[in-house]
């Protein structure tokens, strides 16, 4: 099999060759994975593979206008190289104008490592979580669970010489205990399962059943409730997701405002920041633009461009939309495109400490299902699951049934009481998208229980 590089270089070569498109794209990105599944204290399968993609986009300019054609394949044969330069030439030119035309980015360095090998992953990379979970085995819960490591190396390439590449190491562990009809989860992101804290993930369950030896069935309402990090983890992200500018501008989503967006407007005097930044420690993601497809977010035509940091809330404060290039010189705003990581700092309290100060609340440790009910408001649903506790007198006393929930992230900041020291967490809903978060836990004096749920 050709290297990642010279497929890039082929495809460039045969785009210029046939002619039919006025600038080229190329984006290659090398996939290596590896899994481990347990059930019932035994492990039970694993596995490793490695995979190709292969994006060709091509754009076609007509006056001041641009037609694009993306086509993508994960044929690793050369020989396909040239009918998928073709299809992508055919689908720009039968394509509408679109609508975030801007200037190919130049460039004129290769990077050093360009043609260096392409980092994997195997199975062996989860001996130290197997060798802690082994110990797990050997008590009276019951462990389930799966660890996940994937290993993407991605090369971008233009006709116009623009030339990058960055190797994204992404995994995570989530562990399920269960005793006596009772189930707890806990999860945690790693890029690298170096030091992975398997014993004290497992004791963490373990504590949490301990908690649901007693059990209280509560009914629906609004609850003083503690969100611990990876529960503010799934609502910030879909909050970050939604952040777009041009939405904003058009009405269309809660970030809008008469005559405008609300950036600009106070949200909490708790003075917390949210923010995604590539350099981030523990947290590092791609420094540059590399998609396929153009979003709201992320247009194909800023392919290449540096991420920076980027405040999306400020000190408690609205404070930043994305904007790719066309839509920034659109609405003259500044461009700001996301990073694949989110985090939110300001708060000082440790999660011990809000619990130890609350009369009567509750812990809500995972959130499970979240769809989104109305994106003018931003209002979500979802479900609670393998963990929600009654605390009287700050301490945790007993497991209490599950429920439905409607929640808006911006209405959590607006009324959000207290917020807890920020930690790297893994969110339980978007674990499979969004592993490097970090995130504080908020109190909330009324979370909204719409219904009780009948999920175990």
């Amino acid at each position: 099999m050709i290297s990642a590089p010279e497929v890039v270089g082929i495809a460039l070569a045969e785009a210029a060759r046939r002619g039919k498109a006025d600038e080229t794209i190329v984006v290659v990105t090398e996939r290596a994975t590896a899994s481990l599944r347990w059930a019932g204290n035994s492990m039970t399968t694993n596995g490793e593979s490695v995979s190709r993609d292969v994006a060709v986009i091509s754009i076609v300019r007509q006056g001041t206008g641009a037609h694009v054609g993306s086509v993508s394949s994960s044929e690793v044969d050369p020989a396909a190289i040239p009918a998928l330069v073709a299809a992508s030439q055919d689908a720009a030119r039968s394509a509408p104008e679109a609508r975030d035309a801007a200037p190919m980015l130049a460039g004129d360095e290769t990077p050093d490592d360009w043609d260096a090998p392409v980092p994997g992953t195997a199975a062996d990379v989860f001996a130290g979580v197997a060798k802690g979970l082994a110990a797990g085995f050997r008590g009276t819960d019951q462990l389930y669970g799966f660890a996940r490591h994937e290993v993407d190396t991605t090369f971008v390439g233009t006709s116009s010489g623009l030339r990058r590449r960055y190797t994204q190491p992404t995994g995570s562990v989530e562990i399920n205990a269960k005793r006596a009809g009772a189930s707890a989860w806990v999860g945690i992101g790693t890029p690298d399962f170096v030091d992975v804290p398997t014993d004290s993930m497992v004791e963490e369950a373990a504590r949490r059943l301990d908690w649901a030896a007693r059990t209280v069935e509560l009914p629906a309402g609004r609850y003083e409730t503690l969100m611990p990090p990876s529960t503010v983890a799934d609502m910030m992200i879909y909050l970050g997701w939604t952040m777009d500018g041009r939405g904003a501008q058009e009405g269309r989503t809660a970030l809008s405002a008469p005559g405008g967006t609300r950036v600009g407007e106070k949200l909490t005097d708790l003075g917390l920041t949210l923010y995604s930044d590539p350099a981030a420690a523990g947290l590092e993601c791609a420094p540059f633009v590399a998609t396929t497809s153009s979003s709201q977010r992320m247009s194909v035509f800023d392919n290449g461009m540096p991420i920076e940091r980027v405040d999306w809330i400020r000190d408690g404060t609205v404070n930043a939309l994305a904007y790719p290039r066309a839509a920034a010189a659109e609405y003259d705003a500044p461009v700001a495109v996301p990073a694949d990581n989110m985090l939110m700092t300001g708060g000082w309290a440790s999660l011990q400490d809000m619990i130890r100060r609350t009369e009567r609340g509750l812990l809500l440790t995972t959130l499970w299902y979240i769809r989104e009910v109305d994106p003018t408001v931003l209002l979500l649903t979802g479900l609670t699951r393998d963990g929600v506790y009654l605390i009287e007198d700050g301490a945790v006393t007993a497991a209490v049934n599950n429920f439905r929930f409607n929640e808006s992230p911006l209405d959590l900041l607006r009324r959000a009481t207290e917020a807890g020291v920020a930690q790297t967490t893994l969110p339980r809903e978007w674990g499979d998208w969004a592993t490097r978060a970090k995130m504080p836990s908020l109190r909330i004096p009324d979370f909204h229980m719409s219904s009780v749920s009948q999920a175990q």
